[in-house]
């Protein structure tokens, strides 16, 4: 058995670097080098897991096959390399100290004292095994969360230094990805920040490998020079990150300043041939050279933080490209829409999307956009929330059931057309307990759906407690709105379609997970498709 390669990436200078994207486009790179690649990230919260979180606070909390409540990069790196990821990815100090204490409750640590060295980076460095048991993966990158020098990070820097020490030079690298601003003033390019968050890294036990230069403007080799001199790396070391105007240019931005190649000779792994990127510079190419134009709203009520529906917007991205056109996202607050200024607000949208979310707040605005889109034949997609309610909405609106409502919001409704699950009404834990995860979908052959898929069978994710109630199916199925998709196992309505539009699909499931660069959902392709339709 070959030696699994490991390689760590962390940041300095300020969040926000953009580290997920730089383990997703080198991880894409060494993939097309036909090496078999995935990627971890190390959260320093204390936090189990982010579904417990504000998306103010964390952004969006992304959700992988196997039912686990992740950070949104793990997203990247899907998108990026069309690989699942699953629980073993996404690692927070909660997560790690939760085990720890379990350990220690149960006697295993033998009336030892317990500390942060070694049971906590021993911890550490077992998670970031694990991801690779069984030899499934010759690489493996793991992104470091926050900043070197952040309090919290230190354990996970210290399990880093010792993983180097113990699995040899050629089988462990760290990449540090810093900031070189740019001073207008001068017309200058700084090193210093770089050069102190180095010493900093040094300062907890670890000379980084390479540096990569997050820059607004292309350095010359001089600055790269210098930087390799004062940090102590191979000027070859040394790259560049210049801003792009896509996230997906990055890889390759990276294969040109050869970020790759260097990696691999640093794990002592053979260069092979150039990696063929072929598919990914079509993408780019639609991307860049649209032939249509669209304006979608995007109606949520964390619109202030776009993160909060990074998902979504970056699978409009990918079927905007599949359909050569350029999407024009416009994020409208929920709250702010009611059904006296629907019409001003969302008239001059080609398609309306209704996002996810949990609570009251907004949710009058979202059901006078999905009102607002069925009475005026505008393509709709409501996904989990959405969907809900645009069920609601027909409830009222069509169906004449007067305050039908989800008991999420009005538990006293007289009309429960949205209601708690079965097995979620003894609940009491927030975290970790709702519907998570893959489910099967099983989709009626006479619909939009089935034309979307082009097969009955799917698999989707989910995150979500409260489903149609079956009570008023033939009421909604004898007016007009269909239940197209079902769970086989439990019976539960998966997707609902109005039968006398144009297109208009709710779903209880997140098709947004599921969609990447090479494979973008179908059912925001065929979405993007019918906005096109309308608007020509």
């Amino acid at each position: 058995m070959k030696d699994v390669k490991y390689i760590f990436i962390t940041g300095g200078v300020t969040s926000s670097l953009g580290k997920g994207t730089l383990a997703a486009s080198l991880a894409k790179l060494l993939q097309a080098r036909g090496y078999s690649v995935t990627i971890q990230k190390l959260d320093p919260y204390i936090n189990v897991d982010p579904g417990t979180l504000n998306p103010y606070e964390h952004g969006e909390c992304y959700v992988t096959l196997d039912g686990a409540e992740t950070d949104l990069d793990l997203g990247h790196y899907e998108r990026f390399l069309n690989v699942p990821t699953g629980k073993v990815n996404n690692v927070t100090t909660g997560k790690i100290y939760q085990t720890v204490i379990e350990k220690e409750r149960k006697g295993d640590y033998l009336g030892k004292t317990v500390q942060i060295i070694p049971h906590i980076t021993d911890e550490i460095k077992r998670r970031i095994k694990l991801v690779s048991a069984g030899n499934k993966f010759e690489i493996v990158l793991t992104e470091i969360g926050g900043t070197v020098g952040d309090i919290e990070s230190l354990p996970y820097i210290e399990a880093v230094r010792q993983l180097k020490w113990e699995l040899g030079a050629q089988n462990c690298i760290v990449i540090h990805l810093t900031l070189v601003p740019y001073l207008a003033a001068t017309g200058e390019s700084k090193t210093k920040p770089t050069q102190h968050s180095v010493k900093t890294l040094l300062e907890e036990g670890i000379q980084p490998d390479i540096l990569v230069l997050r820059t607004e403007r292309n350095l010359n080799a001089g600055i790269k020079r210098k930087v390799a001199l004062f940090c102590n790396v191979e000027e070859k070391a040394v790259v560049e990150s210049v801003n792009v105007s896509t996230i997906y240019e990055v890889p390759i931005k990276m294969l040109d300043e050869k970020l790759d190649q260097t990696v691999l000779t640093k794990l002592g792994l053979p260069i092979g041939e150039a990696p063929d990127l072929t598919n990914w510079r079509e993408f780019l190419k639609r991307l860049k050279n649209p032939k249509h134009s669209i304006k979608i709203g995007l109606v949520g009520k964390y619109v202030e933080l776009p993160d909060a529906y990074k998902s979504i917007s970056e699978s409009l991205i990918h079927s905007g490209s599949t359909n050569e056109c350029k999407i024009n996202i416009d994020y409208i607050q929920s709250e702010d829409i009611n059904e006296t200024n629907m019409n001003e607000r969302l008239g001059n949208l080609d398609g309306i999307l209704v996002a996810p979310g949990f609570g009251a707040r907004g949710i009058d605005g979202k059901i006078a956009a999905a009102k607002y889109a069925r009475e005026n034949n505008v393509p709709f997609l409501g996904i989990c929330l959405g969907m809900q309610c645009a069920v609601i909405e027909f409830a009222r609106n069509v169906l004449n059931l007067t305050g039908a409502h989800s008991t999420e919001i009005d538990h006293k409704t007289a009309y429960p057309v949205i209601d708690l699950m079965e097995e979620q009404k003894s609940v009491t834990d927030k975290g970790g307990t709702m519907r998570l995860g893959g489910y099967k979908c099983v989709i009626s052959k006479n619909s939009k759906s089935y034309a979307a898929y082009g097969k009955t069978e799917t698999v989707e994710r989910h995150r979500h407690r409260y489903e149609f109630n079956d009570k008023y199916l033939d009421q909604f199925r004898d007016n007009g709105m269909i239940p197209v998709g079902i769970n086989p196992d439990s019976g539960l309505v998966e997707i609902m379609e109005l039968t006398d539009h144009k297109w208009f699909v709710g779903v209880q499931f997140h098709p947004e997970y599921s969609s990447t660069v090479i494979n973008p959902h179908p059912l925001f392709v065929q979405f993007i498709k019918a906005c096109i339709n309308r608007k020509g």
